[in-house]
């Protein structure tokens, strides 16, 4: 999709939300991480300076941070623990240990991806994105789709506009109603719905969620999504929010260091096809759009959900019906 500026181009491809700020009152921000494969640590870097500026952190072989850019602190790195570990910890090796650490680099490069991890920015200076991202195409970033093996992913983390379990609440249910939809409308690739990743809710937990009587407060919510979903890998992971919201309640059950916590959504279902021409941020974030404009609206929201629990209620459980076609009725046209 072309990446052009101006403000007719800003106000026609990238709406925003119905609320734009925080309880608070600051401006919502959300946060990108894209998964790629194709350049070298060296050049992600080289390209996103020169189009963000800000000045280079070298970590180690595999991460280094780009700080005081334009937009905020970037981290780019290899998705690769081990490899990110002994990286840092390296002082003194032999030639055999660097050589056998080299060999694994290049097997690990075929099928890691590079990570691009952005800070959280105003929601309306997403689009700022698109320049660096299409600079990086055009020198030869590769997605989801340029070899069966590659699961990359692109991943949103948009700020909530209030923390409480009503609000929580609401966007978890709206991406629950719209999960079907969502999920073919991101042509995820085989090799990802073959991998845990991006898992959907268990549908029993999806029922009772969804159910009208479900008012539970903050405990309840968080705990009741660590019973049925103890793991990262959803499609929308709420253990960021929860840690942040009541930390020693996640570890306690999910003591995982990897997640990092914070006050927002974690939606990790998008591939990234950062090589293929027409495809760009714009789009995952108008799809995203949906579950917001759906969040945002209560009647709507309780009649999808309605309208979920009638379809999926059945002996069959909506096995032979389609609930991603009867969805699209609580979709906004304009976003499509």
């Amino acid at each position: 999709m072309a990446c052009a500026v101006d403000d007719d181009y800003r106000a026609r491809l990238w709406p925003l939300p119905p609320c734009l700020q925080t309880g608070e009152g600051s401006a919502r921000r959300v946060g990108v991480e894209l998964e790629f494969a194709g350049l070298d640590l060296r050049a992600i870097v080289r390209i996103l300076r020169h189009a963000l500026g800000g000045e280079v952190e070298v970590v180690s072989d595999y991460e280094q941070l780009l700080r005081d850019t334009r937009l905020g602190d970037f981290g780019i790195e290899l998705d690769f623990a081990w490899l990110k570990r002994v990286g840092r910890e390296r002082r003194e090796s032999d030639s055999a240990e660097l050589f056998g650490e080299s060999l694994l680099k290049v097997a690990a490069e075929q099928v890691v991806p590079w990570e691009v991890v952005g800070p959280p920015v105003p929601m309306a200076d997403l689009w700022r994105l698109c320049a660096p991202l299409a600079t990086l195409r055009e020198a030869g970033a590769l997605g989801t789709g340029h070899a069966p093996h590659y699961a990359f992913g692109l991943h949103l983390n948009p700020e909530l506009p209030a923390l409480d379990a009503a609000t929580v609440l609401a966007y978890l249910r709206a991406f629950l109603c719209l999960f079907d939809w969502l999920r073919q409308r991101s042509r995820v690739s085989l090799t990802r719905r073959l991998t845990p990743y991006i898992d959907p809710f268990p549908t029993e937990y999806s029922h009772r969620v969804l159910d009208d009587s479900y008012r539970p407060n903050m405990s309840a919510l968080i705990d009741d999504y660590l019973r049925f979903n103890p793991t990262r890998n959803r499609a929308l992971d709420l253990l960021p929010l929860f840690a942040h919201l009541d930390e020693a309640r996640v570890r306690s059950r999910v003591p995982d260091p990897r997640i990092k916590a914070r006050p927002t959504l974690h939606y990790r279902l998008p591939n990234c096809q950062i090589d293929e021409p027409e495809w760009g941020l714009v789009l995952p974030w108008r799809d995203w759009l949906q579950v917001e404009a759906l969040a945002c609206d209560e009647a709507r929201l309780r009649e999808a959900m309605q309208a979920w629990r009638a379809v999926h209620g059945g002996a069959t459980g909506g096995l032979f019906s389609n609930w991603e076609e009867q969805c699209r009725r609580y979709l906004l046209p304009e976003l499509l």
